[in-house]
């Protein structure tokens, strides 16, 4: 991860923070202990800009979905394997990587921590106003969840 592209992440969260204030609620967006918890969001010019920290426990997943508008995010901690609907990884994100997921539904993914230790992802949600944060698909026919 190059310094600039950490900083606009950095900065991209700091702007969401600062205009939405900071407000808390909890969410379970995948398997067994994994837990979300949104740190800021606001709307504007009809989207809405959710922080939030995901955290996936040591042999655990998001499960199979997609987002309706673009997703960025920060690994702090861990490593998240990331597979498409090919069943092929698409990326391994070590602590310090930055990582994107474009939106739609040809854009089905899963994170998985195959990893001894909990992933912490700090991630920014753009979406359009009112979308859920992600849509659940079935599992494209890959031999894991």
């Amino acid at each position: 991860m190059n310094k600039p592209m950490r900083a606009g992440m950095i900065a991209a969260v700091a702007v969401t923070a600062t205009l939405a204030g900071v407000a808390t609620a909890e969410a379970t967006p995948g398997g067994p202990g994994v837990r979300g918890e949104t740190i800021s969001q606001t709307t504007v010019g009809g989207k809405d800009y959710i922080l939030r920290q995901i955290t996936i426990p040591a042999g655990q997943s998001t499960g199979w979905h997609f987002h309706d508008g673009t997703l960025y995010g920060y690994v702090e901690q861990g490593t998240l394997s990331h597979f498409d609907s090919t069943c092929k990884s698409d990326g391994i994100y070590k602590a310090g990587s930055l990582l994107t997921e474009p939106s739609g539904s040809q854009q089905v993914h899963i994170g998985r921590n195959l990893g001894t230790t909990p992933v912490v992802l700090n991630v920014l949600y753009v979406l359009p106003h009112g979308a859920p944060l992600s849509e659940d698909a079935p599992n494209p026919g890959c031999d894991f969840q």
